[in-house]
C-alpha cells in the first residue's frame, strides 16, 4: 500500500495537479475567522475623505480592502456593528478610527446641513376670542413669533463611509450573491463601439460621484446584433440610480435664449461639502398654501473661465429692475435639465456684465411631509450636482429591465448549494462503488470533484470573475461533466477489451479519445451562450469552459494515474 501511494504521489500529473492546488487555495485565500468591517466606498469631501481613508481601487481582492477594526478602541467584528456604533454620533465631535491599515481621526459632519438663522420662531399659542354668530366666546390657535437666541444646527452626523463584513476569501460574488441592483439599459439610436465606450466610461463617473460602489458597468449585446449597457450595484437598492441612468442627464443654463453654461466641461469644480452644500439657511423648509411642505437646497460652482465669459457677455446690455432695496436683472438665470426648466435664479445687478466663476445654484424638493420634502430635496441636489459633474451622455438610454436582489437570499442560497452538493457528491460516490465494487475508484472520484471545485474557484479569484448563479450553475456542469468523465475512465479500464494484447495505455488512450470528443462539443455549446441573454449567461459560460478545460487537462489525467497506480 505504501509502495502504491508513493507510486502516485511521485507522477508527474498528480504533481501537476497538487501544484495547481495549491496555487488556487493561495489564489483564495480562506480565513474563516477574518472579521472586522470592510470599506465598500468612501464618499467624496466626506469626514472620512477628509481623514485619508481612501475608496477601494478598482481591480483589488476582496480580502485586500481596507477594515476597520475599532472606533474609539471599541472593537468592531462586523458592519452591524459598525453602523450601530456610529448611530447616535453627535455632530463636530472627534472620533478615532483604526483600520489594517493604520490610524484616523475623524470631525463627525451634519448629514443635514440646515441652520435656522432667524432671529424669530413661530409657536403655536392658544387665544380665546368672542364669536358673535354661535354668541358665545370660543378658542382657537393662532401662530405668534417669540424671539430666538440663537441658532441651530440640525442632522446626524455622517463620516462618510459604507461598509460590509470583512470576507473570508478572495472569492467575489456576484450581484446574486451579495444582493443589490441590476439595470440592463439600451442605447435611443444606433451607436458605435467608440461612443458606447464613452457612455459606459460617463456611467462609471456618475455612479462613482452619486456615492455609489461595487459597481460593474459593460457594453454587452445578443445574437441580434443589439447592444446593451449592464449596470450591477453590488449590495445597493438605489430607486433614484434608475432615473439617473435612463435620462440622457442634459444640463444647460441659460439667460433668456442664449446658453451660457453646461454640465461638465463648463463647471471646473461642484461644491460638496456641508459648509458649500446642503438646504439653504435663508429659506430651510416650510409649508406651502395646498398644505403639503416644501424645501429649497443651494450648493456652489466654478466656472470655466470661457463660460464665465459667455454669462458675462449675455447679461452685459439687460435693464437693471429695483425691487425695494435690491436690484436685479430683468433677465433670470434659468436651469434646466433634460430640456425641463427645474428652476429660475435671480440675477442681481452687480453681475451684469461681470465674468464672475464662482457662482450658487439652488433648486427645491417637496413632499406631503417636511421629512419627505427634505429627502426630496437633497435627493435632486445630488442629482443636479452630478450632472453638473459628469456632463450629459452622447445618447439617450431606455431602461430595458431591472432587478433588486436581497443578500439575504443569496447567503440562503450559498448555504442549500453547499449542503445540495455535498448530498450529490456522496450519491455519486455510492452509486459509483455500487456499479464497481472497488473503493479504489470512488476515492480518487472524491478527490477529483473536490479538487476540480478549489481549481474553478481558484482560476475565479485569481481573474476577478463574480461568483453569481449562472457561474454556480457552470461549476455544477464542470463537475458532472467530471464525473461522466471519470466514469469513461474508470470503464474503459474495467470493462474495457480485455485481450491480453491491449495494454493499460491503450485503455487510458481510448478513454481520453472519448473525453476528447466530448470536452470540444461542450466548446463548441458554450461559445452562443457567451453572448447570449445580454451577456447574463457569459458567467455561466465562462466558469464551464475553465471548468471543464481544467478537468481535461489537469485532474482526468491525475484521475486516470490514480486508478492505474491503485489497479494495475
Amino acid at each position: 500500500m505504501s509502495s502504491r501511494l508513493k507510486n502516485t504521489l511521485t507522477n508527474w500529473k498528480v504533481i501537476i495537479l497538487i501544484i495547481v492546488l495549491i496555487l488556487s487555495i493561495i489564489a483564495i485565500s480562506p480565513n474563516p475567522w477574518n472579521q472586522g468591517a470592510t470599506v465598500r466606498f468612501v464618499t467624496k469631501d466626506s469626514a472620512a475623505s477628509m481623514a485619508g481613508i481612501e475608496s477601494p481601487k478598482a481591480g483589488g481582492t476582496p480580502m485586500s480592502k481596507e477594515k476597520i477594526i475599532a472606533i474609539n478602541n471599541v472593537p468592531i467584528k462586523s458592519a452591524k456593528e459598525y453602523y450601530d456604533y456610529v448611530a447616535d454620533f453627535p455632530i463636530n465631535k472627534t472620533i478615532a478610527i483604526k483600520t489594517d491599515r493604520g490610524f484616523y481621526k475623524l470631525i463627525t459632519q451634519p448629514e443635514y446641513n440646515i441652520t435656522i438663522l432667524n432671529e424669530t420662531e413661530f409657536v403655536n399659542v392658544t387665544e380665546e376670542y368672542f364669536d358673535e354668530e354661535l354668541n358665545q366666546t370660543l378658542n382657537r390657535t393662532i401662530t405668534q413669533e417669540i424671539p430666538k437666541e440663537h441658532k441651530e444646527l440640525i442632522g446626524t452626523a455622517d463620516l462618510g463611509l459604507t461598509v460590509y463584513d470583512a470576507p473570508t476569501n478572495n472569492v467575489r460574488k456576484g450581484l446574486d450573491i451579495s444582493g443589490g441592483t441590476r439595470v440592463i439599459l439600451e442605447p435611443d439610436e444606433q451607436v458605435s463601439d467608440e461612443e458606447l465606450d464613452i457612455v459606459v466610461s460617463n456611467i462609471k463617473e456618475r455612479l462613482n460621484v452619486y456615492g455609489l460602489s461595487d459597481i460593474v458597468v459593460r457594453a454587452s449585446g445578443d445574437l441580434e446584433g443589439k447592444k446593451f449597457i449592464v449596470v450591477e450595484i453590488a449590495g445597493a437598492n438605489k430607486e433614484e440610480v434608475k432615473e439617473l441612468l435612463g435620462k440622457q442627464g442634459k444640463f444647460e443654463a441659460k439667460v433668456g435664449n442664449v446658453s451660457v453654461f453646461k454640465g461638465g466641461d463648463d463647471v471646473t469644480y461642484v461644491c460638496r461639502r456641508a459648509e458649500c452644500a446642503g438646504i439653504d439657511p435663508n429659506q430651510g423648509c416650510g409649508q406651502t398654501a395646498d398644505g403639503a411642505y416644501s424645501c429649497r437646497f443651494r450648493f456652489s460652482i466654478t466656472l470655466s473661465q470661457e463660460a464665465a465669459e459667455k454669462q458675462a457677455n449675455a447679461t452685459r446690455d439687460l435693464p437693471i429692475i429695483a425691487e425695494g432695496t435690491n436690484s436685479y436683472l430683468n433677465e433670470s438665470l434659468l436651469l434646466f435639465l433634460d430640456d425641463q426648466l427645474v428652476d429660475e435664479l435671480r440675477i442681481g445687478s452687480e453681475l451684469g456684465g461681470n465674468a464672475v466663476t464662482e457662482i450658487s445654484i439652488s433648486g427645491g424638493g417637496s413632499g406631503s411631509s417636511e421629512q419627505e420634502a427634505l429627502t426630496d430635496a437633497l435627493v435632486n441636489m445630488k442629482k443636479l450636482q452630478t450632472v453638473m459633474t459628469t456632463g450629459s451622455l452622447p445618447v439617450k438610454l431606455n431602461i430595458v429591465k431591472t432587478d433588486t436582489i436581497s443578500p439575504a437570499l443569496g447567503a440562503k442560497f450559498i448555504k442549500n448549494a453547499m449542503m445540495i452538493g455535498l448530498l450529490a457528491i456522496l450519491a455519486v460516490v455510492l452509486v459509483v462503488f455500487f456499479v464497481y465494487r472497488k473503493i479504489q475508484v470512488s476515492i480518487p472520484m472524491i478527490i477529483t470533484m473536490f479538487s476540480e471545485a478549489i481549481i474553478i474557484l481558484g482560476i475565479a479569484s485569481l481573474i476577478g470573475w463574480n461568483l453569481d448563479l449562472a457561474a454556480i450553475a457552470g461549476i455544477i456542469i464542470a463537475i458532472g461533466t467530471g464525473v461522466d468523465h471519470q466514469i469513461v475512465i474508470a470503464d474503459e479500464i474495467l470493462r474495457g477489451d480485455k485481450s491480453k494484447y491491449t495494454s493499460w495505455k491503450d485503455k487510458i488512450k481510448n478513454a481520453f479519445f472519448i473525453i476528447m470528443v466530448a470536452y470540444f462539443t461542450t466548446m463548441v455549446a458554450m461559445i452562443p451562450l457567451w453572448f447570449a441573454g445580454v451577456g447574463l449567461l457569459k458567467g455561466f459560460a465562462i466558469t464551464t469552459i475553465l471548468g471543464v478545460s481544467a478537468g481535461v487537462f489537469i485532474t482526468r489525467p491525475a484521475y486516470a494515474a490514480m486508478i492505474e497506480q491503485w489497479l494495475k
